[in-house]
């Protein structure tokens, strides 16, 4: 049996999706560009993040780990490139 076939008889329901959404976290990012007769009037750039606010929480805490060292370095390294620009 191929593994198409085990999705397609299996009934998955809105609340099973948004569950692993929530869990997980989405993002999905898009271009949107408006144009009458080739002009191009207008251009959006979409981004949207749908997670569970514990997601993002817990997210946060694996990349908080981070010494001040490590932080100082990383300040200096930006403050190096908005000086150059």
């Amino acid at each position: 049996m191929s593994q198409r076939s085990e999705f397609d008889n299996k009934d998955v329901g809105l609340i099973d999706i948004l569950d692993v959404v929530l869990d997980k976290g989405v993002a999905l990012k898009g271009d949107l560009i408006i144009s009458i007769a080739g002009i191009d009037l207008v251009y959006l750039d979409l981004r949207v993040l749908i997670s569970s606010v514990e997601t993002l929480i817990e997210s946060n805490k694996e990349t908080a780990a981070i010494s001040s060292k490590q932080l100082d370095q990383e300040k200096e390294a930006l403050n190096r490139v908005i000086n150059q620009s």
